[in-house]
């Protein structure tokens, strides 16, 4: 199977191609490199052993994704590109509807063009909003509390509609919960540009002195150390969830919606004391107030995708710390810039 992967330079889509070329499908990665860097080609290269075409260009422009899909003779499409940061959503709105929205518009309408009618969406568990309650089914009332989780939700609604429009295409929603960890070989990680908007990278930061301490948003939260509480699963899971996703209801006609999580649920603070064991060091940390958007609690219900995919998480939280300080500690300053 060849695989358009759209942000595939990014860092579930990197982990995700290792993941593909392992089981024998064959990634063809187009990126505009906004928030990844072009070595980390090299890297997929020297764990696979197999180098992917690498196509540097925008999902926005229609005519290059039509002739990348053309001409390597697609047959599904996962779709990683995006914007991914909460509280810039609320900055800069505007950018993340044209990139998320507006950027899955053309993509799909470049797919109906290439003849390519299969699609494995990147989706949010924001898109539940502030649940009702936990652990979260699929079949949750959606709605969204920042314009992040507006824009995921927004395209998981086009798409829905597209497929009732379109009834012979597969189009497969993954809502991802916490994505952490890192490629065991220390080789791959998650290396955002600028200040990290996730925990374990700023985490993993402070501990390998890039940064002097973690700020913790939101200390008075009601669970049960007041901070807040998530669903933290390895980018080594989540990527093969979308392997058992393209297998499994990739080529079947349907609209197919998983949460990809542990259903376990850890605080900030849970975290923070599990990184510590696997860094030996303590992590210095302050309380401040919490961030807009964000809400208490959140965890999965991964029932549907076992019973569906046979996919389920496997790796524990030790294996996430571990792996995450591997990588940070082999890579201090993150991917090299050549």
């Amino acid at each position: 199977m060849k695989v358009l992967v759209t942000g595939g330079m990014g860092y579930i889509g990197s982990h995700t191609c290792i993941q593909m070329i392992s089981a024998g499908m064959t990634p063809v990665i187009i990126d505009n490199l906004y928030n990844s860097k072009p070595t980390v080609l090299d890297r997929i290269e020297a764990v696979s052993g197999q180098r992917p075409v690498f196509v540097n260009g925008d999902v926005r422009d229609k005519a290059l994704l039509v002739d990348v899909m053309t001409s390597h003779k697609v047959d599904a499409v996962i779709h990683f590109a995006g914007l991914k940061a909460v509280g810039e959503s609320v900055q800069k709105p505007l950018e993340y509807y044209d990139n998320n929205v507006n950027g899955t518009l053309v993509l799909v309408d470049a797919m109906r063009e290439a003849g390519v009618k299969s699609i494995v969406f990147s989706s949010s568990a924001t898109v539940y909003g502030d649940p009702a309650s936990v652990p979260i089914r699929e079949d949750f009332p959606t709605s969204a509390t920042n314009p992040y989780g507006r824009s995921k939700l927004m395209v998981e609604e086009c798409l829905t509609d597209f497929q009732k429009a379109n009834p012979d295409w597969s189009i497969t929603l993954l809502r991802y919960f916490n994505p952490v960890g890192s490629h065991p070989s220390g080789q791959l990680g998650e290396d955002p540009q600028g200040i990290p908007n996730n925990l374990m990278p700023f985490v993993s930061q402070v501990a390998v002195g890039r940064r002097e301490f973690l700020s913790v948003f939101g200390s008075d939260y009601p669970t049960k150390d007041g901070t807040g509480v998530r669903d933290y699963i390895h980018v080594m899971d989540l990527a093969d969830g979308h392997i058992a996703a393209l297998k499994n209801v990739g080529t079947k006609d349907g609209l197919h919606i998983y949460n990809l999580g542990t259903g376990i649920g850890y605080s900030v603070l849970d975290m923070v004391k599990a990184f510590e064991k696997a860094c030996g060091t303590t992590i210095p940390y302050k309380l401040v107030d919490r961030r807009p958007g964000d809400i208490a609690e959140c965890w999965a219900d991964p029932a549907k995708a076992k019973q569906d995919l046979g996919w389920t998480a496997t790796r524990s939280l030790d294996e996430m710390t571990q792996d995450t300080w591997r990588w940070q500690s082999e890579n201090p300053q993150g991917y090299p810039e050549v």
